[in-house]
């Protein structure tokens, strides 16, 4: 696999953007809500950012944030070319990582329902605990 991840910086936002947009546009559309460049900036500068790489080349990245009860992907975002090479698998264990490292209770992400990534969370040991109109809520318990 020889993936890497780096810390995110500010040059990445635009390329992060991009690939969400691209990525979660069809979801959007389908589901009426509307994409806004300025809310996924403010996100970013919140959240923790990390670059998934492979041999020097920006593939996708990771956006975490955290609270007391958990370690939250709010965004894992692999490009279309990378996807099926483990890539997101590579990135889901990264972070799971950090949750016993951190010693958090969960982690936790929401994907959409008609989104085909909640088979790779489910067989990564994430399972539904909530869902909206559209959204699934997903966990993993540390202390499980």
């Amino acid at each position: 696999m020889n993936f890497q991840w780096r810390a995110a910086t500010a040059e990445d936002i635009a390329f992060a953007r991009q690939l969400t947009c691209v990525n979660m546009l069809p979801y959007y559309l389908q589901h009426d809500l509307l994409w806004q460049d300025e809310a996924f900036d403010l996100a970013w500068i919140i959240r923790q950012n990390w670059i998934i790489c492979r041999e020097g080349q920006a593939l996708g990245f990771v956006s975490l944030s955290r609270d007391a009860r958990a370690l939250y992907i709010r965004e894992l975002q692999i490009a279309e070319a990378f996807r099926g090479q483990g890539a997101g698998t590579w990135a889901i264990g990264q972070v799971w990582d950090m949750v016993v490292q951190e010693r958090r209770p969960a982690l936790r992400l929401t994907v959409f329902k008609n989104n085909p990534a909640r088979v790779l969370y489910e067989r990564l040991g994430l399972r539904v605990v909530g869902e909206d109109e559209c959204f699934l809520r997903m966990e993993r318990d540390a202390r499980a």
